[in-house]
């Protein structure tokens, strides 16, 4: 539940005086409680009247508009915002595109090829002269599919953040300040705030009911709870940053923005707990010491959310492509084996057993040369360019669709999407394809259900 994941975290930042009547260690231990609980807390605090008068702010007017008085506001209880998750590099897209099982049978295949060319009997001049172009030809094959890969990736990574930065920036909420109803950035949003929040909302911020009128929301993202919870100003008056209003209407009064609200501490505490967990594998696990909210446990209990996947997610046909592939290489491993096993066989038998000729150092320059042989079978059957169809097909797919002002950020999306047999619904009423069909006529007097 939140309320085990709230108490088991750190605190991020509690100043040591505040202007305030209340800290903001005080505001984040209040949004804990709910129901009745949280009900009596706030009256514990002096109601709701008591509380507006610590953060200087009114239930009927809101805030006083003063800029140094809202920067003092947002240094000392934080501004409504998540730090981003650091965007991954092109190098680091490099990487990640080169773990594909395929090209790694590739780089391994060319590395090969160009490390027994140098091998190769003094005598045979002219493969000695051509025979590096395979493993070169192989190399280039896998640098054009690793380039393009991460090019697209970092390409529609800068668009969907430059995209998202133009949704946060535009996203604005009613909040009263001076008396009066204004819509301001949901980033702009301070501790203090009066906001009005209706059916369709998504609440930016914690915060305490003080109107409400049939208020019911889904708590659902944060507790897990399927059932709208009504509330009451008596009776439950936590509002969760990230829930979502589906009936009612009402105005709420914000405790909590940003890292200190509900969501934001739950986020902070899955990378906090991930990054430690990495930290002390580094530092032999020593403890580094950490503020706790209450006494009911510490950030050790919690269990770690999952590492991330270092492949690639792929669709469904790249997946078939991959393994079709190492099949193939199977394959060929098993025909280069045997090739050189029946050249050595054949060498053996003549050199050996019919000619009675004995043995001489020279005869290495065979085996090299059969093994090379083996070796040039191995790398052929590998099918090169089958990545780099699948890749590139997929690009210019992206690319046409960004033409329509569609973005895709993966590129197995094209597939999937193009596979969808079967769109299911909740829409009420109808869905159209904006195309009109003739499924009966009625011509001449003659009604037919039969249309050719």
């Amino acid at each position: 539940m939140v309320e085990i994941f709230i108490r088991n975290t750190t605190m991020l930042r509690t100043p040591v005086q505040t202007p305030y009547g209340v800290t903001l260690k005080e505001l984040r231990e209040l949004m804990v409680f709910r129901g009745r609980e949280g009900a009596a807390k706030i009256e514990v605090m002096g109601g709701l009247h008591g509380l507006c008068e610590k953060l200087t702010s009114s239930v009927t007017r809101g805030l006083t508009v003063d800029t140094k008085e809202f920067k003092l506001r947002r240094d000392t209880f934080g501004q409504n915002r998540i730090p981003k998750v650091a965007p991954k590099s092109f190098l680091r897209l490099v990487w990640e595109a080169l773990l594909d099982s395929t090209l790694i049978i590739l780089v391994s295949a060319a590395i090969i090829s160009l490390t027994l060319n140098q091998l190769k009997p003094m005598e045979d001049e002219e493969e000695e002269t051509h025979g590096w172009i395979e493993g070169v030809a192989i190399l280039v094959s896998v640098l054009v599919v690793v380039l393009v890969t991460a090019f697209n990736d970092f390409t529609k990574e800068r668009q969907f953040r430059s995209l998202q930065n133009r949704i946060d920036c535009e996203q604005q909420f009613p909040v009263i300040r001076d008396g009066e109803t204004s819509h301001i950035p949901v980033t702009e949003i301070l501790v203090g705030d009066v906001c009005q929040v209706k059916y369709g909302d998504v609440i930016p911020a914690d915060g305490v009911l003080i109107q409400s009128s049939d208020l019911k929301v889904d708590e659902s993202s944060l507790t897990g709870e399927s059932d709208y919870v009504k509330k009451k100003v008596y009776h439950d008056p936590m509002l969760l940053s990230g829930t979502n209003v589906m009936e009612g209407s009402g105005k709420m009064m914000v405790t909590a923005v940003g890292v200190n609200s509900q969501a934001g501490i739950i986020f902070m505490l899955l990378g906090a707990v991930a990054e430690k967990k990495k930290h002390m594998k580094k530092k032999d696990r020593i403890k580094k010491p950490a503020v706790a909210l209450d006494d009911a446990g510490t950030d050790d209990d919690i269990e770690a959310p999952p590492p991330e996947s270092r492949m690639k997610r792929k669709s469904v046909l790249q997946g078939k492509l991959t393994k079709l592939a190492v099949q193939i290489g199977y394959i060929g491993s098993a025909v280069a084996i045997l090739t050189v096993v029946m050249l050595v066989l054949r060498f053996c038998i003549n050199e050996f057993w019919l000619a009675q000729k004995p043995w001489h150092d020279s005869y290495y320059n065979y085996f090299i040369h059969y093994f090379i042989i083996g070796v040039t079978v191995l790398v052929v059957a590998v099918p090169e360019g089958l990545p780099l169809a699948v890749t590139i097909s997929l690009a210019y797919s992206v690319k046409k669709m960004m033409k329509d002002n569609n973005l895709v950020r993966h590129l197995d999306a094209c597939e999937t999407m193009g596979n969808a047999t079967i769109i299911c619904s909740d829409k009420t009423g109808t869905l159209t394809t904006n195309r009109m069909t003739v499924v009966q006529t009625y011509i001449y007097d003659e009604f037919s259900k039969v249309v050719t």
